[in-house]
């Protein structure tokens, strides 16, 4: 958990929710009422929650784990954490003597001994699946020429596919709808380019999607065509964008990079989904390193991700970076630490910096969405009918994206600022910015807007 004594925030509680309904509920159960034997020892909160049935739910929330928290609650949720595991950490929250010290119960003992001994004796895996050490490394380069090839395959068709939009004019595409862009997308996950197909189907969305379609189209499919061209020629390339160009077609890749200590500062934390996985992407900032690097883990879809690390909070561990252009994803290696509460904040830029910032980090990875920017001293404020973050000292301003816009973290932003100029951590792109989380300006915890 922390070290006795330092509280979490409510907010950085419920950064770990998976979904707002969750959020909603769990906050329901953070006061006294609904609780009973409830308990925490160094790492570990437990409780027992009155439910709908005859018997409790039997509730324990392990906050020094590895890969971050880890629940365990009978009832029948497949959420993680359930709202009985968010509302008992509110409790923990709530004040000092909430949950008052002492020994766990027999079933929060056993699950936390068995948790321990599991994580002890995982043996790290490579990208096949098997144990370290034990793969054929010829057999294993004989699978990785037959897949490149399989790719290759895939790209040639898919840049056909892509002359025949621009022969038949972009606006066939609207009346050919996305079927024939869905079916391209599943010839391209049988040529086991995953990277490749998600791109096909965000290109196969663009017709008809709104004002200005047809740009957007023709920007999509330039990029794709970029990416289809780097791969048929990545033995010409750089090492860096050879590797970033296998990454963004879908080849898995290991941690390359040297694993660097630090404490880390955690920026942000938010989840996307379709309906085949479900995305966690994890910010964060080393107070001595000064990188930003970012965290991926992945759920089925519905299910939240395993790695969840409170937005606010900083860790003292390990992080190796991928390799690519850029170096933003790593691993979260060892951890050294659990979380404790921390006043580091990350150094800001202007807007003017933000907008340079990507344009600079396009020249490392062309299909770069975005880029991790703590922008200081701006407030937010409506342009017409869209909002955007206006810069206190300069005559600047960056336009939220149209997701930005549509999140309730919006008006927590506004309401935070109240005019005044306020920290805002987010990303920065192509469609403009996205704020995850903001500080006061006088000081205060990090406030999360995802």
């Amino acid at each position: 958990m922390t070290q006795q004594g330092v509280r979490w925030t409510a907010d950085q509680v419920l950064s770990l929710a998976p979904d707002d309904a969750s959020r909603k509920a769990g906050s329901k159960l953070g006061a006294a009422g609904p609780w009973s034997g409830t308990g925490q020892d160094g790492g570990t909160v437990w409780g027992l929650c009155r439910g709908s049935g005859s018997r409790p739910y039997q509730t324990v929330v392990d906050l020094a784990g590895a890969s971050g928290p880890a629940y365990r609650c009978s009832c029948p949720s497949r959420k993680f954490p359930c709202k009985h595991a968010l509302g008992l950490l509110l409790l923990w929250a709530s004040a000092a003597d909430a949950v008052p010290p002492g020994e766990p119960p027999d079933w929060a003992a056993q699950w936390l001994s068995d948790r321990r001994e599991r994580s002890a004796g995982k043996r790290p895996v490579d990208e096949a699946g098997s144990a370290s050490g034990a793969a054929d490394p010829e057999a294993a380069r004989r699978r990785a020429e037959r897949r490149a090839e399989r790719i290759t395959a895939g790209v040639t068709e898919l840049e056909q596919r892509l002359a025949d939009l621009l022969r038949g004019g972009l606006a066939g595409a609207e009346r050919a709808g996305y079927g024939l862009w869905e079916e391209t997308a599943a010839r391209m996950v049988d040529a086991q380019a995953s990277g490749l197909a998600s791109r096909v189907r965000e290109l196969g969305a663009v017709p008809s999607s709104g004002s200005g379609w047809p740009v957007r189209l023709l920007e999509e499919a330039a990029l794709l065509h970029l990416l289809n061209r780097a791969w048929l020629r990545r033995e010409l390339l750089p090492d860096d964008l050879a590797a970033t160009v296998r990454s963004r077609v879908g080849l898995p890749a290991s941690p390359s990079g040297p694993a660097i200590r630090d404490r880390w500062l955690v920026l942000a934390q938010y989840d996307t989904a379709d309906s085949r996985l479900t995305t966690r992407r994890i910010w964060l900032y080393g107070a001595d390193s000064h990188r930003t690097p970012l965290l991926l883990s992945y759920g089925a879809a519905g299910r939240a991700p395993e790695l969840a690390l409170p937005v606010g909070l900083t860790l003292e561990a390990e992080v190796s970076p991928y390799p690519g252009g850029g170096r933003q994803r790593a691993a979260l290696g060892e951890r050294f630490a659990a979380p404790e509460a921390t006043e580091i904040r990350p150094p800001g830029i202007s807007t003017t910096q933000a907008a340079v910032r990507y344009g600079t980090a396009l020249r490392d990875d062309p299909w770069l969405d975005s880029v991790p920017v703590t922008l200081d001293r701006v407030v937010p404020a409506r342009d017409g009918d869209a909002w955007q973050l206006a810069d206190a000292d300069e005559d600047t301003a960056l336009p939220l994206t149209p997701a930005a816009r549509s999140r309730p973290g919006l008006w927590r932003l506004v309401a935070l600022s109240g005019g005044a100029p306020v920290k805002v951590f987010g990303e920065c792109g192509h469609q403009g910015f996205t704020p995850l989380t903001a500080w006061p300006e006088r000081g205060g915890p990090a406030v999360s807007l995802c």
